[in-house]
């Protein structure tokens, strides 16, 4: 693997995608900036070095081109507080200005250009924006694993103007390894836990694990098509109905695999959607007309932490409820506990799958607890399903 540990970029320019796509507050202000820390790490080899370091990335979905909103300007007093250094900025992120600024930059500064997607030719990967983007820098470095799955000019096609200068960044170094750790090295008994609201969304995953795991416990909102494909009243829980003929393929796929498939006993039901509704408890498959899971139940818990507990490999992909309501935690939070008590106690292995799991995982303040939080929910989904990933393929040529 290309890391940047393999160059030394004294008196060098190097130009990093990195993912600063971070959630902003309506006055601009950052309220979660464990993206940016990410990337520490690689800045901080390339300022030690005594090299300059120009830092591109997107922020948001703008539609239109350049918009306030989305412009990258509001990250710079916490990324140049974290960084250590005034960070420039470039108004642009090609052009005269950005070419200038760049040009100019001495060792040991760092320059942020704006939201590269304001141009469309970002998203449509096209090749002379990139070739216009590789012009900044001398040596290209990609430590934003959370955007590896796309095609885009600043992801992947902007490497083939540095033949023989382009590496990963620590970030992007230590997501590919520990997703091989999980896929090719992992210890025995090996659990995986899915959740989430879509069969759809995790389809791929789940048969790429069905070769691999021992035990793979199902919960959220994708346990209610396994449930009423299996003859249970699901009242107004989510259901993808043409997924229930594939759930039972997948129940019947895991017994001739020999795989532990478990799904929840009991359910958390809600008279309606929101933190103050009338809740109780009730078997699996048999929630009343007009009611809806939005847990898993004590029942359940207990089943799924005695599973979790006692393995050497975890992955975790997806929360059991909607924890971001208080009354409908406590199945999210009960499987996070489980699994940093593997960690703790059992040595396990634990890889949190970015996302929903990371969010829920920062929640309850356990993501230093377990052995590895993702930054890149759907890029880690679709390496985890033998996907070859743009970004990654395009360093690894």
């Amino acid at each position: 693997m290309n890391t940047i540990d393999q160059f030394d970029f004294k008196d060098k320019k190097a130009l990093i995608r990195v993912d600063f796509n971070v959630p902003l507050d309506d006055e601009f202000k950052i309220t979660d900036d464990k993206r940016i820390r990410a990337a520490l790490p690689t800045i901080s080899k390339i300022l030690k070095d005594g090299g300059s370091v120009i830092l591109m990335s997107h922020l948001g979905r703008p539609k239109d081109g350049p918009t306030d909103k989305y412009s990258l300007k509001h990250i710079l007093p916490d990324l140049s507080s974290l960084v250590g250094v005034e960070v420039k900025f470039a108004d642009d992120c090609i052009g005269e200005s950005a070419t200038k600024q760049a040009a100019d930059l001495k060792p040991g500064e760092v320059l942020l250009l704006e939201n590269l997607r304001f141009y469309k030719e970002e998203e449509k990967g096209d090749v002379a924006f990139a070739e216009k983007l590789s012009k900044l820098g001398e040596v290209y470095v990609n430590d934003a694993f959370g955007t590896a799955h796309r095609a885009h000019a600043s992801t992947s096609i902007i490497a083939q103007f540095f033949p023989d200068a382009k590496y990963f960044g620590y970030l992007m170094a230590s997501e590919v390894e520990n997703a091989e750790k999980i896929l090719n090295h992992a210890e025995r008994p090996f659990t995986a836990i899915m959740g989430g609201a879509k069969v759809s969304d995790k389809i791929l995953l789940i048969e790429k694990l069905l070769d691999k795991v021992d035990n793979l416990i199902i919960g959220g909102g994708m346990a209610y098509t396994f449930a009423k494909a299996q003859g249970g009243e699901i009242g107004t829980s989510l259901l993808e109905a043409d997924k229930q003929a594939l759930s039972l393929e997948l129940i019947e796929k895991a017994k001739a695999k020999g795989v532990n498939l478990i799904l929840p006993v009991d359910t958390v039901i809600a008279d309606k959607f929101s933190n103050d509704a009338d809740k109780k408890d009730v078997d699996s498959g048999q929630i009343p007309t007009d009611w809806m899971g939005l847990d898993i139940g004590p029942k359940s818990i207990a089943l799924f932490q005695e599973v979790i507990k006692k393995s050497r490999t975890l992955l975790w992909n997806g929360p059991m409820g909607v924890f971001e309501m208080e009354n409908f935690e406590a199945g999210t939070k009960a499987v996070a506990e489980a699994v940093v008590a593997a960690t703790k106690d059992n040595g396990a292995f634990s890889l949190i799958g970015g996302g929903d799991s990371a969010a829920a995982i920062a929640k309850f303040g356990m993501e230093d607890k377990v052995s590895y939080v993702s930054t890149g929910g759907g890029a880690l989904l679709e390496y985890m399903e033998g996907k070859e990933l743009p970004g990654v393929k395009a360093i690894n040529g």
